[in-house]
């Protein structure tokens, strides 16, 4: 049988072995001195033991007494930690997830990085995934947000708009003026698990008469890894499409260009967060840099380009 002790006796206690005094622990608790035999008779009852020895007008702790002071005094020191720690809301010590776009993430962890250089307490996990795995795991409190493409429809949670990501027809600089479909194709295109899906938005969008479908593209390579995705189009040898989020960061962003289309196509930006969950210090701080990355850009601001 599991025995919760009484806080306010185990209160009691610890103040009369500090003053050795029944009336002088009546005083400092605001107490009758009955009062205090009253708490003591109700802990040793629960202990099932008697916790001091009279000795005259002074008493002596028993075995039992000695032990449950020191569980008490051991309590009231975690009371206090725990009570300090809520107390001192730090924005710079934590952990913080995030989960978003592999191209986004490009985009972000430079600026977390420079973020938990600046305090080094400071814990930011940032993981890549797709979408339906950033708001299951938001959902679920995997994450503390998500970044999304869409506002969230999910009753659990909340979503604030917090720039736009252009969709890049990304080409080799050293081709001069923008190509037509066919060009394209015979240029071929650089495949990635989201590049088929981009393709059929931005193509419709600007080549409906001879665009058919993702699945008429000439294929050249296929890649899964974000960060290599514009290496062969930088060599020349094929083309890709992609967030501008997942362009612009690239270091051989000199040997990529992005096309200019009459029809440009943008996604908005969510970022998103369980409903009801009350903000840590050092979640409004990781929030507003996320929100002020995502606003500016790495070239001047993501939705004026």
């Amino acid at each position: 049988m599991i025995v919760l002790l009484n806080s306010l006796w185990l209160q009691t206690f610890v103040m009369l072995c500090e003053t050795g005094h029944f009336t002088r622990t009546a005083q400092r608790l605001n107490m009758t001195q009955p009062g205090v035999s009253q708490h003591l008779r109700k802990l040793e009852g629960e202990i099932g033991a008697s916790l001091i020895a009279k000795e005259g007008k002074r008493f002596l702790l028993t075995p039992a007494g000695e032990a449950v002071l020191a569980f008490a005094q051991r309590l009231q020191e975690e009371e206090g930690k725990l009570l300090s720690s809520i107390a001192v809301d730090d924005p710079n010590s934590g952990e913080v997830t995030i989960a978003c776009s592999g191209s986004v993430a490009l985009l972000l962890y430079p600026r977390l990085l420079s973020l938990m250089a600046d305090a080094p307490d400071l814990v930011i996990r940032l993981e890549a995934a797709p979408q339906m795995r950033v708001l299951e795991g938001v959902i679920g409190g995997s994450f503390n947000f998500g970044i999304v493409d869409h506002p969230p429809i999910h009753p659990r949670l909340l979503g604030e708009q917090v720039g736009t990501d252009e969709l890049c027809l990304v080409l080799p600089a050293e081709l001069a003026g923008d190509l037509n479909f066919a060009e394209l194709q015979e240029l071929g295109f650089i495949g990635h698990p989201d590049g088929f899906a981009y393709a059929e938005e931005l193509f419709a969008a600007n080549f409906r008469s001879e665009f058919g479908g993702a699945e008429q593209l000439r294929l050249r390579s296929f890649i899964n890894q974000i960060g290599q995705i514009p290496e062969p189009v930088a060599q020349g040898i094929g083309y890709t499409i992609l967030p501008r989020s997942g362009v612009d960061p690239h270091p051989k962003r000199a040997m990529l260009r992005c096309a200019s289309l009459p029809n440009p196509v943008r996604h908005s930006l969510y970022l998103i967060e369980r409903k009801a969950v009350v903000r840590a210090a050092r979640m409004m701080r990781v929030a507003e840099v996320v929100k002020q990355t995502l606003s500016s850009g790495p070239s001047g601001g993501l939705a004026a380009i």
